[in-house]
């Protein structure tokens, strides 16, 4: 039985502002998948992920995610689109000014979800799906980064999303909690969600080998994690001789 495309890109050039970053990009992700994008910084792994979420526009080439279009998408398929997606920001971008709660609560009624009971059981139910239930009515900056970071997980999975598009999740935090949010991509890919996440964080592959498409010099390349971590760590013996 032939597995399900849930994003597409064919020879699509990726801008970052006015810059060509990443030129002639074709790959296939299939329902399921879990795939890393590694590279060093600037080599185009955020602008990636953005114009997956159509925040840049694909100007060349074709595009397809949850079965829409990338190219010459519409604003009002923009918001369809974001629905199938849930996508995990490096910084965050929760809203200062309100609770947990009220975090989650503006994306449900943003996504048109009107119920009152409903939208604070789903809510419920992310929040103690990524351990975080009782630090509900906490405002974000009573928060470390590990658990600002699993609200904003909550956040993505709020909608039930087909595809999560990761861009640096486990960036800014500590090994310890980079391990447990990578535990939870993990544990939402088993139950059958797609996972993109964008990385240049080599302890979380290793950890979990899988796919990995690398940026570099302008093009993507796809290899299994396990060459990428070899070429690795024979750079780390270099730099150590």
């Amino acid at each position: 039985m032939e597995k399900k495309r849930v994003i597409e890109l064919m020879a699509a050039d990726i801008y970052q502002r006015e810059a060509l970053i990443l030129s002639d990009v074709s790959l296939t992700v299939n329902a399921g998948e879990f795939v890393y994008v590694t590279g060093k910084v600037g080599t185009g792994k955020s602008s990636l992920i953005k114009t997956l979420n159509a925040e840049l526009p694909l100007i060349k080439g074709s595009g397809e995610v949850a079965g829409f279009p990338l190219q010459g998408i519409r604003h009002r398929e923009v918001s369809r689109l974001r629905r199938k997606l849930g996508v995990v920001f490096q910084d965050f971008r929760l809203l200062p000014d309100r609770d947990v709660f009220g975090n989650l609560a503006f994306v449900l009624k943003a996504t048109g979800w009107k119920n009152k009971v409903e939208i604070s059981t789903r809510i419920e139910e992310v929040l103690k799906r990524v351990g975080m239930l009782e630090k509900k009515h906490k405002m974000p900056h009573q928060l470390s980064g590990g658990e600002q970071q699993r609200v904003v997980i909550a956040r993505a999975i709020l909608n039930d999303p087909l595809i999560i598009l990761a861009d640096e999740p486990t960036g800014n935090l500590d090994p310890e909690t980079s391990s447990e949010i990578l535990q939870l991509f993990n544990e939402l890919n088993k139950e059958g969600k797609t996972v993109m996440m964008a990385t240049h964080d080599f302890a979380a592959i290793a950890s979990k080998p899988a796919r990995t498409l690398v940026c570099a010099n302008g093009f993507i390349s796809d290899s299994d994690a396990e060459s990428i971590l070899l070429d690795f760590e024979s750079l780390l013996d270099k730099n150590s001789g």
